[in-house]
């Protein structure tokens, strides 16, 4: 199990330096992620006065976060394959394919097939200034993949196994076939608190307070920009 939290928390490291690159626009891409974003219809985001009363940015960061967005995605919006494609440069090693589409649906709050500026500024407003329990349930959205506010036992599988494949084959220590099911008899035995069989948003929020090492983890977030 150290093994396994090592690897989420690489995971969790790398998310964060790839949306600093995104933020100040250093990302490169080639020319076919600029035919995907192409081939979308432009999008011009709302007033920077009506996103700064929304979220936890000033003005002036939020023309930074605009600026870094702009020059990653020319027509204002991002969709599912030029997300993938942005998200796998972090991780050559392995398949992040699968947690992409988890991560983008998360972006992708209104599910229309793409993340535009507003999407991604309300996420990032969460994740880098939002409160803890803000944060948490952000992440308890992202594993209740079928939005029915419990997370279930086949959900939380399909992540944990998405998360091994994006950190790849060649990990160490080496990976058994049972692990996944390892990790989320696991997580359930801790986070399960009255043992239903599934974990509600409370009682997930509840076990991420009590652990040192998920609260620590949060504060990966909070020096991005």
């Amino acid at each position: 199990m150290a093994g396994c939290a090592k690897r989420c928390k690489q995971g969790l490291v790398k998310f964060v330096l790839s949306l600093h690159k995104l933020i100040t626009g250093t990302l490169k891409q080639d020319k076919i992620d600029d035919d995907f974003e192409l081939s979308v219809v432009c999008h011009r985001p709302e007033g920077l006065d009506k996103l700064e009363a929304q979220s936890n940015f000033s003005k002036r960061e939020l023309q930074v976060l605009y600026r870094g967005f702009k020059n990653e995605c020319p027509s204002g919006v991002v969709n599912e394959d030029t997300f993938k494609q942005i998200y796998a440069q972090f991780f050559p090693h392995g398949d992040a394919s699968s947690y992409a589409h988890y991560l983008f649906d998360a972006f992708d709050s209104a599910h229309s097939g793409s993340i535009k500026f507003e999407d991604f500024v309300m996420a990032l407003s969460i994740l880098l200034r939002g409160s803890v329990r803000e944060k948490l349930t952000w992440t308890f959205n992202l594993y209740d993949i079928n939005t029915d506010g419990y997370i279930s036992k086949e959900e939380m599988t399909d992540i944990v196994r998405a998360i091994y494949d994006m950190m790849g084959k060649y990990t160490y220590p080496a990976l058994k076939t049972d692990t996944p099911k390892q990790h989320v008899d696991a997580f359930f035995q801790k986070m399960d608190k009255n043992r239903d069989g599934v974990v509600t948003l409370d009682e997930f929020i509840l076990s991420c307070q009590e652990d040192e090492n998920i609260m620590r983890s949060l504060q990966l977030f909070e020096n991005v920009i």
